[in-house]
Order: structure tokens, then sequence, then C-alpha cells
């Protein structure tokens, strides 16, 4: 009885664990009049729409000839991959997240066609922690290379 309650209350503590990996979905997420978020202060994110010196964060927009094409083709990328769930899809616009195999930490991914039409602005960033090792950068050139081909 004593070795059932201890397991119990071991996986309730890892469960718990766990789940605080999640996070709660920040509240600046989503299409701002015709931008995105600025980064946080932490290299847990990279966004085309960061200063183009900003080594850390600044990653190159999607270019496209098509945008809406495009960002129906990224949205069947996200669909495609377990590990990611598209939240929020309009003609412009595309929110997923991206839940990690290990320890279920969330990342916060956006697509939104940008001003100029030629382009898709990218923004993905790490709920939680200070670090990424590359995550978030790696997923937005992963998405990139899978579009050209």
């Amino acid at each position: 009885m004593l070795n059932h309650a201890i397991r119990t209350a071991g996986v309730t503590t890892l469960c718990f664990i766990l789940g605080a990996c999640a996070g709660s979905r920040p509240a600046n997420l989503g299409q701002i009049n015709t931008t995105l978020a600025p980064c946080p202060d932490k290299p847990n994110c990279v966004s085309s729409l960061a200063p183009a010196t900003d080594e850390e964060h600044f990653i190159a927009p999607l270019s496209v000839k098509n945008e809406t094409e495009t960002l129906k083709a990224i949205q069947q990328l996200i669909e495609n991959n377990p590990q990611a769930l598209v939240k929020i899809s309009s003609p412009e616009y595309v929110y997923a997240e991206y839940t990690s195999k290990w320890l279920g930490f969330v990342d916060d991914v956006e697509f939104l066609i940008g001003e100029s039409g030629s382009t898709i602005e990218v923004r993905s960033a790490s709920r939680l922690g200070y670090a990424d090792f590359g995550v978030n950068r790696a997923r937005i050139e992963d998405i990139r290379n899978q579009l050209a081909q």
C-alpha cells in the first residue's frame, strides 16, 4: 500500500512538472495591425521583423511568389508535423504551437503575409526558459528549405 502511494505521488509530481513546461500562451501573440510582436530580450526567439543588426534574433523573412499559396503550404507542413498544432489560421496569418518530445516545452510560431506581398514574416519563440540552443532558428530554416523543394 505504501509503495502504491509513493508511486502515485511520484507520477503525479512528474505530470505536474511536465505540464508546467507548456507554460501559458503569451497574450501578445497574433497579428498586431500589420506586424508581429517583437522578440523578448532572451536568445530563445527569432523574428524577421527584428532589426537586421540584431544577429541573435533576426532571421530573414520567407521570400515568395504567391503569398497565399505559400501560407497554405506552410500550414500543410505544420499539420504534417506530429509535434505541431495549428491554433489560428486566416488568409494572411498562421499561428502554431510546437511541443518538444522531451519535457513538453512549447514554442509559439507565427507566419504573417508581409506588407510588400512578396514575403512572409516569421516569428518563432520559446515560451519558457532563456536559451533554446538554436531550435527556433533551425525550425524556420527547415520550413524555408522544405518550401524551396
